[in-house]
């Protein structure tokens, strides 16, 4: 199993994370359909929501020296966190570092979980239930919320959990 170290996202990390946000939104263009600006950038909200609101918190995910991924949690002067955007390097995939990162995200937050996802994304659907089975065993619930604003939009799949009961490493 490839190491995993996650740790909060600096002002020095920005520039890992943006180009690792360029993979992310590059990744969810399949399932929203959306192109890049005419400069190659996607939209970026949440990125810069992630590093200048105090209720949000950018992790960078690294395995040994390679940056692995990210996880973007807002919602933690709130009563529920959410795992706003969360992205794993296709290097890095089904090697288990996501699930751990989780597990360490939510450890780190605890409390209760939500996140959300698209049912056409097929590959998180099973992963984000699996997950929540691995953290919270049957103590999750799933549910189809409309996209605000988006009615042109299919309704996001939404699993609420509770934080894990032991602290992760």
């Amino acid at each position: 199993m490839p190491d995993l170290s996650l740790r909060l996202a600096g002002v020095a990390d920005r520039p890992v994370v943006e180009r690792l946000w360029l993979m992310f939104r590059h990744d969810m263009s399949e399932f929203d359909a959306l192109l890049p600006h005419p400069d190659g950038t996607f939209r970026s909200d949440r990125l810069h929501m992630a590093f200048s609101d105090p209720g949000w918190a950018p992790y960078l995910l690294t395995s040994g020296d390679s940056p692995a991924g990210f996880a973007f949690v807002r919602g933690l002067t709130g009563p529920k966190r959410v795992l706003n955007s969360f992205f794993v390097v296709r290097g890095a995939r089904r090697t288990g570092i996501g699930l751990r990162a989780v597990q360490q995200v939510t450890a780190i937050h605890p409390g209760p979980w939500e996140v959300a996802f698209q049912d056409v994304n097929t590959v998180a659907v099973r992963f984000w239930r699996r997950v929540a089975t691995q953290i919270a065993g049957d103590a999750w619930t799933e549910e189809r919320r409309e996209v605000p604003g988006r009615p042109d939009l299919p309704p996001d799949v939404w699993i609420s959990f509770g934080g894990p009961a032991e602290t992760y490493g």
